[in-house]
């Protein structure tokens, strides 16, 4: 029995943790460990003795005013999770970037109902640049990326929490072929994305972002499509 206790406590103290990563990457901005705690939902003590884990591999790190964001151990971590694709990927992402002006993003499917960005790229030159962290997660029913995933799942696989106005919204960027958003996920940022399907990997999209768009989004859409072919031709699908 108290073995049985032990295991349960340490498995609630490795969620939360892993928790509080996904709060920071999700967050825009650094984030005080009074605000994390209030999203773990625990005291401050708790998210104290969580953090100070995370911060001692690297995980995590604090800024001159100790607010609290990834740290660079992470990269580490993250450079093997689907590598193959993220090395294809990004030569097209930096492509685009650098075309349009604008930070070009790959985010995958994950646990069903959220896209999370595998890879970014950011433009050599531009006025304003947006910065988009690998690991930043968000539901699938918001934001550019999140919607051209859904265009390529059967409705079955949506979420069960999809309402009838994005139903027709995503029905409408069906006929269109491309997803856009404004304001969902960062305030102020617009989105135009498109599906990418390739074999083995979960549902994707490749996306660009920007405070405002130098192209009509139709223009845009095509320019990531065709992104999006040169990624799956150099995958083998």
């Amino acid at each position: 029995m108290a073995e049985r206790a032990a295991t349960q406590a340490g498995s609630q103290t490795l969620s939360r943790g892993i928790r509080m990563l996904e709060v920071l990457a999700a967050a825009d901005r650094n984030l005080s460990i009074d605000e994390l705690a209030a999203a773990l939902g625990v005291h401050r003590s708790v998210a104290y003795r969580l953090l100070r884990t995370l911060e001692d591999h690297g995980l995590v790190t604090r800024d001159a005013a100790g607010r609290l964001a990834l740290g660079t151990g992470l990269a580490a971590l993250a450079s093997g999770v689907a590598r193959d694709l993220q090395h294809l990927a990004l030569p097209e992402l930096n492509e685009v970037a650098n075309e349009l002006g604008m930070t070009c993003l790959l985010a995958v499917l994950v646990d069903g109902d959220e896209a999370v960005t595998l890879v970014s790229a950011s433009p050599r030159q531009s006025v304003a640049v947006v910065s988009y962290r690998p690991g930043h997660r968000h539901p699938i029913t918001r934001g550019g990326p999140g919607k051209a995933i859904l265009l390529a799942l059967p409705d079955g696989a949506w979420p069960p929490d999809v309402s009838e106005a994005l139903r027709d919204e995503i029905a409408e960027s069906r006929s269109r072929g491309y997803a856009r958003s404004h304001d969902e996920v960062v305030p102020s940022l617009r989105s135009v994305a498109v599906p990418l399907t390739l074999s083995g990997q979960p549902p994707a999209a490749i996306a660009v972002i920007h405070v405002s768009f130098p192209r009509p989004e139709a223009e845009i859409a095509e320019r990531l499509k065709l992104a999006a072919q040169r990624v799956a031709r150099a995958y083998g699908a």
